[in-house]
């Protein structure tokens, strides 16, 4: 029996860590709703073939979505439970989903046509600095509830926010 209560503690641990820590790097796991990832899929407008990345991709719903809509999607992920669940959920997509695990603050990202996140307001900024510095002018931001400060967004709905760069 107590090896039991070891085991059950140390399982409760390590879900603990796993989705805690994260906040430290951008926003801790909250899914996006079915209906926003609509909204926010629409908002960018990309079209087939194109690159949707996501940063802090969570279950991949974001991302099976987006393949769904005959886009090319890559999302990055801390948390290795939620890239692996996301890994199952885009498997029928894994020709078009590609789920790193790692800190996108110190990965070098792919080309993309568009970017998804869901991050606190404090790092929006800092996201802001990293798109105008890697991204080039090509690239659309779908940002979920908070705003870049100093940049007017292009177009908003329903607490979403479409940036232009």
């Amino acid at each position: 029996m107590e090896l039991a209560w070891d085991i059950a503690l140390v399982s409760c641990a390590v879900l603990f860590v796993a989705f805690t820590f994260v906040v430290a790097f951008g926003a801790p796991f909250l899914p996006t709703l079915k209906p926003k990832v609509v909204i926010a899929l629409d908002l960018i407008n990309l079209k087939k073939g194109q690159t949707l990345l996501e940063l802090g991709s969570g279950d991949g719903r974001v991302l099976k979505a987006a393949a769904s809509r005959g886009l090319n999607a890559v999302g990055y992920e801390l948390n290795p439970l939620l890239v692996l669940y996301s890994k199952i959920l885009t498997f029928r997509y894994r020709k078009q989903v590609r789920v790193v695990w790692g800190n996108f603050w110190k990965k070098q990202w792919p080309p993309a046509d568009g970017i998804f996140v869901f991050l606190l307001q404090p790092y929006m900024e800092k996201l802001d600095q990293k798109i105008v510095a890697d991204c080039g002018k090509r690239t659309k931001l779908v940002s979920f509830a908070f705003k870049i400060e100093s940049r007017k967004s292009s177009a908003d709905k329903e607490g979403l926010y479409l940036y232009k760069y």
